[in-house]
C-alpha cells in the first residue's frame, strides 16, 4: 500500500458561500466508531455520499481497521466485530481517498461535532492537513427548523421516519449517510419557505440570531465583495470598530449573524448607525490603511493590543562621551522597538558592557575625561585604570553603531565568546544566564536591522502574485506604503505598474540628512549615523517587513536595493533560536523535577 500523500486545504471560495443550495455540492458522511471519544477510540466504518441537486453523484463506503478490539457493546450496536475489520484497510490508507472524494464540498453530518471530531483527530494522527470545508449539522440544523413539538427528538432514526426519508438508518455508515442525506433534502425544502436559498444563507440561518444583529443586517447590503477596510459607525458618527476584510459584504454581514458571539462585538453592533469602507487594492493596503485609521480614531470596541503603540528605542545620547539611553523618538542610531521599558532597559545593559560604553550618568564637555574606576562588581562599563579622553573613548560609541547598523559584530562575537569561556570553565549557570541574554540581543538587532531594511531605500516597487493570474502591487517609500494597485490575468503588469508609481504619495524621510537622495544617503549600506527607520511608523514597516517576505513577492525595482546587512545579527539568528529552544527545555526539566517533588 503506497503512502498516504497530504492534501493540501481546501477552502470554499466566497463566490462558493453564495452559491444557490441547488447547485451546492454536499458531501453527507456517517461514521462508526469503537466509542466516543476521538482522542482515545477509533474509525471502524466511513460511509459517504456525494450529492447536488437532489442527484446522487457517488458514493464513499469502507471498514476501517482501527487497530485494536472493538467492543462488545459497541459490537451489539452496529454489527461490526473484531474479525470484519482485521483486514480492512487503516485509517492511514483511507483518509486520503475520503478528503480527495470530500474536495471541494460541503460537509454534512448527523452530530457533526462526533464525526467531524474522529475525522480530524485522524487527520492529525496521519500527519495529513484537515481542509478548511464548511460544515453543516443535521442535528443543529433540525433544531431549528423543527419545533419541539413536532419532533421531540431529533435521532437520526426519529428524524428519517418523521421526514419521510428512503433509507433507515441501521447503525451502519453508508445506510445512516444515505437516511441523513433524505433529512438534509426535506430540512432545506423546509429553510427554503423562510427565504433561506443558498449556501451563506444556510449558515447565517443556523445559529441564534439577536434582535438586534437582525436589525442592522440592512447595513451590509452596498459594501461591494472587495478587499478593504471598515469602519462601524455610532449615531453621533463617532468611529466605534474598525476592521480589515478580504471580501467586505460577506465580512461586514458575519457581524449580524449568530457566528457573531462575542459581548463587545454584539454591543458594538447594537450601538451602529452605519458602516462606511475604504476599498484597498489588496491585504496590505488594508493592513496599513488599518493602523492608519486606529491611530486617528482610537476606536472603544477595537482590541488594545490591535492599536499601534508608542515603541521605546535604545540610543546613544549626543555628548563628548556618549552613552546608551531609552528614547520614544530616535533621532539617531538605534535598536528597537520595544514596547517594554523595562525589556529595553535589560538589552541596553548588556550593550553598553560588551561595546565598552560608559553607565556612569555624569554630564562630560568635550575638554573632560572620562575616569570611572573598576569594581569587582557592578560599577561603568567603560571603567578603566587609565582615564580617557573623548578620542580614545570614541571607539566605544563608534562600535555601538556599527553593531547597530551590522558593518560590523565584533561586540557580538565578544559576547558568544564570553558565554563559551563560561561554558569552558564549567561555570553553566553563568553561560546560561549570559546566552539568554545574547539571545535577546540578537533579537532586537536583527529586528531593527529588518526593519531599516524596508526603511531605507527611497523606492522599492514589489510584485506578489494574487493566486489567479494576476499581480499585487505595492510601492514603497522610506518604508511607507506610497501606493498600491493589481493587474488582472492577461493585463499587461508594467503599464499598471507606471500608473500606480506616478498617483504615488510623495514621502520624505526624517533625520539629520532628510529629503538627500537615499544613494548618498547610503552609498555602502545602513548609515549608522540615521535613525533606523527614518521617521516610519514602526508598526507599519513591520506590517509591509511580513508582506515582503511572503513566498512568491518580487522585487519590479528599487534605487537602492533591499537586503539585511552582511554581517548583522541575521546570520546570528539561528544561535539565538537554538538557545531558545535549549532555554525552553531546561525550564520543562525544572518544572518537571518540581512537580515530581
Amino acid at each position: 500500500m503506497p503512502e498516504p500523500v497530504p492534501l493540501p486545504a481546501r477552502q470554499l471560495a466566497f463566490d462558493q458561500l453564495d452559491t444557490p443550495l441547488y447547485d451546492t455540492t454536499f458531501v453527507v458522511v456517517d461514521l462508526e466508531t469503537t466509542g466516543t471519544s476521538p482522542a482515545e477510540d477509533a474509525i471502524t466504518e466511513i460511509g459517504a455520499v456525494k450529492v447536488r441537486g437532489g442527484e446522487v453523484l457517488g458514493e464513499f463506503a469502507t471498514l476501517v481497521d482501527p487497530g485494536r478490539s472493538i467492543p462488545p457493546a459497541v459490537v451489539q450496536i452496529t454489527g461490526i466485530t473484531t474479525a470484519m475489520v482485521r483486514a480492512a484497510p487503516t485509517i492511514e490508507a483511507v483518509l486520503p481517498g475520503f478528503l480527495e472524494f470530500a474536495a471541494g464540498a460541503v460537509l454534512v453530518a448527523h452530530n457533526a461535532r462526533f464525526d467531524i471530531g474522529f475525522l480530524k483527530a485522524a487527520a492529525v494522527r496521519c500527519d495529513t492537513p484537515w481542509p478548511r470545508a464548511q460544515v453543516v449539522c443535521t442535528v443543529r440544523l433540525a433544531r431549528r427548523v423543527l419545533g419541539r413539538d413536532e419532533a421531540p427528538s431529533v435521532r437520526l432514526g426519529v428524524l428519517a421516519q418523521l421526514l419521510g426519508a428512503n433509507t433507515t438508518p441501521t447503525h451502519r455508515a453508508l445506510d445512516d449517510a444515505r437516511a441523513t442525506v433524505d433529512v438534509l433534502h426535506a430540512l432545506i425544502g423546509r429553510v427554503g419557505n423562510q427565504g433561506v436559498h443558498s449556501l451563506t444563507e444556510l449558515i447565517d440561518y443556523l445559529p441564534e440570531v439577536t434582535t438586534g444583529q437582525r436589525a442592522k443586517r440592512a447595513l451590509a447590503v452596498d459594501l461591494p465583495a472587495a478587499p478593504g477596510v471598515y469602519l462601524f459607525r455610532g449615531p453621533s458618527d463617532e468611529v466605534l470598530y474598525i476592521g480589515t476584510a478580504v471580501n467586505l459584504r460577506r465580512r461586514v454581514r458575519s457581524y449580524f449573524t449568530g457566528s457573531e458571539t462575542r459581548g463587545r462585538i454584539r454591543e458594538m453592533v447594537s450601538l451602529a448607525t452605519r458602516v462606511d469602507h475604504v476599498v484597498c487594492a489588496h491585504g496590505l493596503e488594508a493592513g496599513v490603511r488599518e493602523l492608519r485609521l486606529l491611530t486617528a480614531h482610537a476606536p472603544p470596541y477595537n482590541r488594545r493590543s490591535k492599536f499601534p503603540k508608542r515603541a521605546w528605542w535604545i540610543a546613544l545620547t549626543a555628548e563628548a562621551f556618549p552613552r546608551l539611553t531609552l528614547v520614544r523618538e530616535p533621532g539617531g542610531p538605534a535598536v528597537g522597538p520595544f514596547h517594554s521599558r523595562a525589556a529595553a532597559a535589560d538589552i541596553a545593559a548588556t550593550l553598553a558592557e560588551y561595546c565598552g560604553l560608559r553607565t556612569c550618568t555624569t554630564r562630560l564637555s568635550g575638554n573632560a575625561l572620562h575616569s570611572c574606576p573598576p569594581e569587582a562588581v557592578g560599577g561603568c562599563r567603560a571603567a578603566t585604570d587609565t582615564p580617557l579622553g573623548p578620542a580614545a573613548y570614541a571607539a566605544a560609541p563608534a562600535a555601538a553603531r556599527a553593531l547597530f547598523a551590522g558593518t560590523d559584530d565584533t561586540a557580538l562575537r565578544a559576547l558568544l565568546a564570553r558565554i563559551e569561556h563560561y561554558a569552558a570553565g564549567e561555570q553553566y549557570e553563568s553561560a546560561a544566564r549570559l546566552r539568554d541574554r545574547a539571545a535577546a540581543v540578537i533579537r532586537a538587532l536583527r529586528r531593527t536591522q529588518r526593519l531599516a531594511a524596508v526603511a531605507r531605500p527611497a523606492e522599492l516597487i514589489t510584485a506578489h502574485p494574487d493566486g489567479a493570474g494576476g499581480w499585487e502591487f505595492a510601492v514603497i517609500r522610506y518604508g511607507r506604503l506610497a501606493g498600491a494597485g493589481t493587474a488582472g490575468r492577461g493585463v499587461a503588469p508594467m503599464p499598471v505598474v507606471e500608473r500606480i508609481v506616478a498617483a504615488a504619495q510623495t514621502v520624505r524621510p526624517t533625520g539629520p540628512e532628510a529629503g538627500t537622495p537615499t544613494g548618498e544617503l547610503f552609498p555602502a549600506g545602513a548609515d549608522p549615523r540615521l535613525p533606523p527607520l527614518l521617521g516610519a511608523s514602526p508598526d507599519e514597516v513591520a506590517v509591509i517587513a511580513r508582506w515582503l517576505e511572503r513566498p512568491g513577492v518580487r522585487i519590479v525595482r528599487t534605487t537602492d536595493g533591499y537586503a539585511e546587512p552582511a554581517r548583522g545579527a541575521g546570520r546570528w539568528i539561528g544561535w539565538a533560536e537554538a538557545a531558545d529552544s535549549a532555554a525552553g527545555a531546561a525550564r520543562a526539566a525544572e518544572s518537571y523535577d518540581e512537580q515530581r517533588g
